[in-house]
């Protein structure tokens, strides 16, 4: 699986495109083209057959335009990527009347970009350690700051308390998707991948040599009925990473 890389383009371009300050208008007996059609297009590209099926030319296919028609409003690939990202993190919800305390607040964040993660899964194949400074990005960023805000955190607590949460929650995501991607590949299920294998893990398992494997890995398997299950994994990780939280708010209010 390759990855892209976010901020890749020109960044006086990008920023132009992200908030819109220079768009042109399609002229007269052009095709209605407009950045927000491109990026939507894009999207459906990436969503629709992976980010490795992304390209201009193929954008351009979707719309039934030519591809030089997109260059009018899009520089290139590296701009459109940085708008497709900051136009899918628009799809969280900010809602402000979350029940509850921080907790709550924080898990809602949570279970938004899980969801977002298994709706566009193409988003874990693009590293952003260089962010996209656009207004969803942006928004959001600052809606889940608020979360945590006036807890009893730092400023620095906050942002490495929401790059966890966040992480933590990229990490999963990555473990559903490969799982789901892993059944469309082999056309197998879990289960059926597992009766096919464990006739020959039988013969060489040896109970005597890895007791503890043996031991949680046939409790786990026979719980989870595969491998892994990534709605357990994220439900259970998310309450011991809001476990650890609760700790450090103590530890500034002790």
């Amino acid at each position: 699986m390759s990855t892209e890389y976010s901020g890749k383009g020109d960044p006086a371009r990008s920023l132009a495109l992200l908030w819109r300050t220079s768009e042109r208008v399609s002229r007269k007996g052009k095709p209605d083209l407009s950045v927000d059609r491109i990026v939507r297009a894009a999207i459906e590209v990436a969503d629709g057959e992976g980010l490795a099926a992304l390209s201009m030319r193929r954008v351009a296919e979707r719309l039934g335009v030519g591809t030089m028609s997109l260059y009018t409003y899009v520089p290139g690939k590296p701009e459109l990527l940085d708008v497709m990202l900051d136009t899918v993190y628009g799809e969280t919800d900010r809602r402000e009347d979350v029940p509850g305390g921080w907790r709550e607040r924080l898990t809602h964040i949570a279970r938004e970009n899980w969801a977002l993660y298994l709706r566009h899964p193409w988003l874990l194949q693009v590293a952003t350690s260089r962010p996209v400074l656009g207004p969803n990005v942006t928004a959001k960023y600052d809606y889940e700051l608020r979360a945590i805000d006036g807890i009893g955190l730092s400023d620095v607590e906050m942002d490495a308390v929401l790059t966890m949460v966040t992480g933590f929650v990229h990490g999963t995501a990555r473990v559903a998707v490969d799982a789901k991607e892993a059944e469309t590949q082999t056309g197998l299920s879990d289960e059926q991948w597992w009766s096919a294998h464990s006739p020959f893990l039988a013969r060489i398992a040896d109970p005597a040599r890895y007791p503890t494997a043996t031991r949680v890995g046939q409790a786990a398997g026979e719980t989870h009925n595969g491998a892994v299950n990534p709605d357990h994994a994220f439900e259970f990780g998310l309450t011991r990473i809001l476990d650890g939280i609760e700790t450090l708010i103590g530890r500034h209010d002790g």
